[in-house]
């Protein structure tokens, strides 16, 4: 058999190998770093033996399907310690996640954060112990009787839910055994670098009608500085933490009247519609139309689209004269409709239609969290009509654009691909069609990307856009869908120049994604410092004493008039006292009006970028600042000061 390696080189062998047998035949070094294997682009196992030939990966913890055994491995020492610390806890499931790994367990106590200090020391002694891991099968009725006997009733439903024809395997490590289909590592003694970093609740395989189990969740790493890198970045996302900051700036609100639906204050207003007259800025010089359409809509239309079948566990419905209608989870069909309004000519494409419309989307109870996961929001839309031949161009065009907006915000990020799922509409070839032309759009802009195979919508694939924040987290945002299936299943049309009727294809894109999550991300991104166009308050006036209020309120009058977001601190309080109130405000500028000021018709600038920067005549500071946020910089901080610590 010949194994195919990951380099383009091949070994030869006579006899069916392991691929951690494989992996010492290549090096030692490897095979101590080793994690898992892929397999012809499946992730396997290190004990699994290959007998014919493949293609092979060896994968290490710098590889995910390396990082996800590794973890996973991980999992399985937590469980261990914690059976040994509290034998009579019941185990659910424990499989790695993107940050690490968790367990959910089911005990009349619940644990606590001093519990978690215990177990993590029975986990370093369990590594220390170099347990091998031990794979083996049980027939189904065997598997049964084995978690019965070891009184784990969650193991006992999982196996029983399992396919008949499922094979049911078993990882032993010492004393303990597990449920588990892996991958896993070849023993415990290469996790060293972990941590237990929080205890959550979570319903028993995700239903609310399930119980309320315990979930633990962890990280871990090869080495001891990456992780206390890691720890370091959720400290500094605690501090970051938008709910916390949304607060305390004023932003927003959550209420047990509407759970998942979020109230935006004043400034949280301001916030919000500054990023969408930038929004309508940069569409309308790319050649889009805004649209709005209804929110709730009849069923039929909901049939017709494919959302009925493929989303309405997701959608809330209600009756309108005797006829089911849905509050719409997405604005395409509405943008459809629109396109269908009229009769429709080559001429008229690329028509691209935008839309900032309000969705709603039923997410369960315990998956909301703050404006990140919610049950409504604003989807900042756009569905491009076109030709096949405008295609790539259009698809660039998206690109190019959403390149452009998070350059704007100091975000890096990188792009995947991603392909037909198993549940999805259309033939194989408009999906293969549909698949080349993103495929040929990417390769043509020169963008690197990573194809991420099953996971695109289930009426066409798409590009998704990952920003990297401040702090190194990753977060969706911008996608670009191509779809052949709505036009087909709506019979769209248009005239072509040969007089003919023909069919457009359709691009689903958004750039934002959710509006108010992405206020969510920049608020954590910023730590809730705005670039001053988009803070909601950009300058504070700052009497000295009441005094100077009257000529505060001449200050404050024209910068209103100047269209500058403004207040006035008018408080008897200390000037320390108003500028520290300021500071942890975060806003970028101070005026400071005392006799000097006032008499000389003067301000005293204080910023958040630069600290103190001395005096300046109201205009100048008017058309100084007005310039800034005309041209949306993200003025950099020179000196440190307490406003930007």
């Amino acid at each position: 058999m010949i194994i195919t390696l990951k380099d383009g080189s091949a070994k030869e062998y006579s006899e069916p190998k392991s691929i951690i047998e494989i992996a010492a035949d290549i090096s030692e070094g490897l095979a101590r770093m080793a994690c898992a294997g892929e397999v012809n682009g499946e992730v396997e196992d290190l004990r699994t033996v290959i007998d014919k030939d493949c293609n092979l990966s060896i994968l290490t913890f710098n590889d995910e399907g390396g990082k996800a055994a590794f973890r996973h491995t991980t999992s399985h020492i937590m469980a261990q310690a914690i059976k040994r610390l509290y034998p009579e806890t019941k185990l659910a499931i424990g499989p790695s996640i993107a940050d690490g790994f968790y367990y959910d367990i089911d005990r009349e106590t619940p644990l606590t954060s001093e519990d978690l200090e215990k177990i993590e020391a029975e986990m370093k002694k369990i590594v220390k112990e170099d347990l091998k891991l031990e794979r083996f099968e049980l027939p189904r009725a065997e598997a049964i009787a084995f978690m019965k006997e070891k009184e784990e009733p969650y193991k006992v439903e999982l196996i029983e839910d399992l396919p008949e024809d499922a094979v049911i395997s078993f990882y032993r490590q010492g004393e303990f055994t597990d449920l588990c289909a892996g991958p896993h590592l070849m023993s415990t003694k290469p996790v060293k670098a972990f941590k237990l970093t929080s205890l959550a609740g979570a319903y028993w395989r995700g239903s609310e009608k399930n119980k309320m189990l315990q979930r633990i969740y962890g990280t871990a790493f090869t080495k001891k500085a990456e992780l206390e890198e890691y720890l370091h970045m959720i400290e500094e996302a605690k501090k970051r933490d938008h709910r916390k900051l949304g607060k305390e700036l004023g932003l927003f609100m959550m209420s047990e009247d509407g759970p998942g639906f979020p109230f935006f204050l004043p400034k949280g207003m301001d916030l919000k519609n500054a990023l969408m007259d930038y929004w309508r800025e940069i569409h309308r010089k790319a050649g889009y139309v805004e649209i709005s359409t209804p929110i709730i809509l009849n069923r039929r239309l909901w049939e017709t689209s494919g959302h009925w079948d493929h989303y309405k566990e997701n959608m809330y419905t209600t009756v309108i004269d005797d006829e089911d209608y849905a509050i719409k989870p997405m604005n395409c069909p509405g943008g459809v409709l629109v396109y269908k309004s009229e009769p429709r000519s080559y001429r008229d494409l690329p028509l691209r239609l935008a839309e900032v419309g309000l969705v709603h989307r039923h997410e369960k109870s315990g998956q909301l969290h703050g404006l990140m996961r919610v049950r409504c929001f604003n989807q900042d839309d756009a569905h491009i009509f076109m030709t096949p031949e405008q295609i790539k161009d259009e698809i660039k065009g998206v690109a190019n654009l959403i390149d452009q907006v998070y350059k704007l915000f100091g975000f890096k990020y990188h792009v995947e691909l991603s392909t037909r799922p198993e549940d999805s509409m259309g033939s194989d070839e408009d999906w293969e069609v549909a698949t080349e032309g993103l495929r040929g759009a990417l390769d043509d802009l020169g963008l690197d990307y990573v194809v991420n195979e099953g996971d695109g919508a289930f009426y066409g694939p798409k590009i998704d856009f990952h920003l990297e924040d401040s702090i190194g987290r990753t977060w969706q945002c911008g996608t670009i869908q191509l779809d052949f299936q709505l036009p087909q299943r709506f019979e769209l049309e248009y005239t072509g120049a040969d007089g003919e009727k023909h069919r457009p294809i359709m691009i689903h894109r958004v750039v934002y994604g959710s509006v108010e999550r992405f206020i969510g991300i920049l608020i954590e991104h910023f730590a809730g410092a705005f670039p001053t166009w988009l803070a909601p308050v950009q300058v504070k006036v700052l009497p000295i004493s009441d005094k100077y209020a009257d000529y505060g309120k001449k200050v404050l009058d024209a910068l209103h008039e100047a269209g500058i977001r403004a207040e006035m601190d008018t408080r008897s309080e200390k000037i320390g006292y108003k500028i520290r109130e300021a500071q942890g405000q975060k806003i970028p500028y101070m005026l400071i009006a005392g006799a000097k000021e006032e008499e000389a018709g003067l301000v005293s600038v204080r910023s958040r970028f630069a600290g103190d920067e001395g005096q300046r005549s109201l205009e100048q500071f008017i058309a100084d600042i007005k310039e800034e946020i005309a041209s949306r910089v993200n003025r950099p901080v020179t000196v440190e000061t307490k406003e930007n610590k």
